[in-house]
């Protein structure tokens, strides 16, 4: 525990700018020195996420490109100044071109083809309705993606609720299980998970997950179930009833054939995955072939691959469906625009603070799966899950130990795998930040009536209802 209250207090001294500064290697490159106080750009842009909603709103909404433009030039400026125009083209280029640009691609997609399935049906938001569902898009995760499951299953959710006064809760815990923890089981579930198996770790090892999956949901359901009776009675009482003509007897689903746009695009992520391990996308050296952009900057041929594949059903998923069907589902651009906007400045301001992780993460002296758990989790609740992972894998593959699954990056026992696996996938529901469909959700909750919990508000839901799991986890676990 001492060791992890060392790791966040170093967190926290990023966040508050202290006159800092620590030793950093690049790859291949002598030590080169990180200011903490670049973190400061990255901490502004996430107070304006948490605080703006709630003290000017409306100029918020507005605004938003130029705050965002406003972040990134005050981290841009002075990293000019402290590592040169180059390095600072190269690490702005990397981030946005190998991360941001696939993530964006692979939300728009996953928005674009789920907007043209809508379910019709006299089911209504009843507290056994919404447990089946968090369950079934729970599961449903780990076969098509948190992201690709939480945006097929939020509209059809809210709809059913839509007759509802108190469901904001609803949509909380949907973010939690569906847009987080269910994407465990395999490396399609969730992009650290993928990073892992393209490392070394066996594809259905993940599996080894289900018995934390189903202890977490049984826990979360129960307490889900609960607060949603107490709402649900709430609502009757007050005289609300859902719009339902042959309770029971209809329902069906438009646009249907999307699913194979759907699966084109979780296709689209294996191959991704797959692709760059194959002699034809390697070169002599065994770097993966790509277009040269800048520096050491490179767009490989399989992200391109991924990107045209999901492109390409986006596109023919708009050509072969009604808008009807999208009128139906209160289809906006919205969301998807928001979600851009903010998320290109957070994947730009937190180079720093991953800079700064990459540095002290090997010297922490973390090497019990309780330690990993949480620091991994804690640092992937605002930072970017998928690289957060991967400097702690690299950490546990390099304690030297010669019993466990077998990585490029070392061997690591299964039980440090599992911790940094769970803290990444788990604690990603901590924050709307702390993983892409969490906010997304939100956008589109609140597009269509949900009055959702601010930044912190939601924060305060997690800390309720998670964090207890995560304690629990903890002792059944990881001890």
């Amino acid at each position: 525990m001492k060791k992890i209250l060392t790791f966040m207090s170093v967190v926290l001294a990023a966040v508050l700018a202290f006159p800092a500064n620590v030793w950093a290697a690049g790859s291949g490159e002598a030590a080169a020195q990180v200011p903490v106080w670049l973190c400061i750009p990255f901490a502004g842009l996430l107070l304006c996420i948490a605080v703006m909603p709630l003290v000017k709103g409306e100029w918020w909404e507005a605004h938003q490109p130029l705050m965002v433009g406003f972040w990134i030039a005050a981290m841009v400026l002075p990293f000019i100044a402290v590592y040169g125009a180059g390095k600072t083209v190269e690490t702005v280029l990397e981030c946005t071109v190998n991360d941001y640009l696939t993530f964006i691609i692979l939300l728009f997609g996953l928005f674009c083809v789920s907007g043209n399935i809508t379910m019709e049906g006299d089911f209504a938001g009843s507290p056994r309705i919404n447990v089946g569902l968090l369950a079934l898009g729970t599961l449903l995760s780990s076969c098509i993606g948190t992201t690709g499951a939480s945006m097929l299953m939020v509209r059809p959710v809210i709809k059913m609720n839509s007759w509802r006064k108190r469901k904001s809760h609803i949509m909380v815990f949907f973010i939690f299980m569906v847009s987080n923890m269910g994407g465990c089981l395999t490396p399609i579930g969730d992009p650290p998970l993928l990073m892992g198996f393209m490392r070394g770790v066996p594809f259905f090892w993940s599996l080894h997950l289900l018995p934390m999956l189903l202890f977490n949901m049984a826990i979360l359901l129960f307490a889900f179930y609960h607060l949603d009776k107490w709402a649900y009675r709430r609502d009757i009482a007050e005289g609300r009833k859902p719009d339902i003509s042959k309770p029971g007897t209809e329902f069906r689903i438009d646009g249907l054939h999307n699913i194979v746009f759907l699966l084109m695009i979780v296709g689209a992520v294996i191959l991704s995955g797959v692709l760059p391990g194959m002699p034809a996308f390697q070169d002599g050296a065994g770097n993966v072939k790509g277009i040269h952009i800048f520096g050491e900057v490179t767009l490989s041929f399989p992200a391109l691959i991924e990107i045209a594949v999901i492109l390409l059903a986006a596109w023919l998923s708009f050509r072969t469906t009604k808008q009807e069907i999208r009128r139906r589902n209160h289809f906006t651009w919205g969301a998807i625009k928001e979600v851009a906007v903010l998320f290109i400045g957070i994947f730009i301001t937190m180079q720093p603070a991953l800079m700064l992780l990459k540095s002290v993460g090997p010297e922490l002296g973390l090497t019990q799966p309780s330690q990993l758990f949480w620091a991994t989790g804690a640092l992937s609740s605002f930072l970017d899950n998928t690289p957060t992972y991967l400097v702690f894998l690299t950490t546990a593959g390099t304690l030297g130990i010669t019993s466990g699954i077998a990585t490029s990056l070392g061997t690591v026992p299964a039980k440090l795998l599992s911790a940094i696996s769970c803290g990444a996938v788990f604690m990603g529901a901590n924050t709307y930040i702390g993983n892409a469909p969490n906010f997304m959700v939100k956008s589109i909750s609140d597009e269509n009536g949900v009055n959702m919990p601010s930044f912190f508000g939601y924060m305060l839901w997690s800390l309720a209802f998670l964090v207890p799991v995560f304690i629990i986890d903890t002792f059944v676990f990881f001890l």
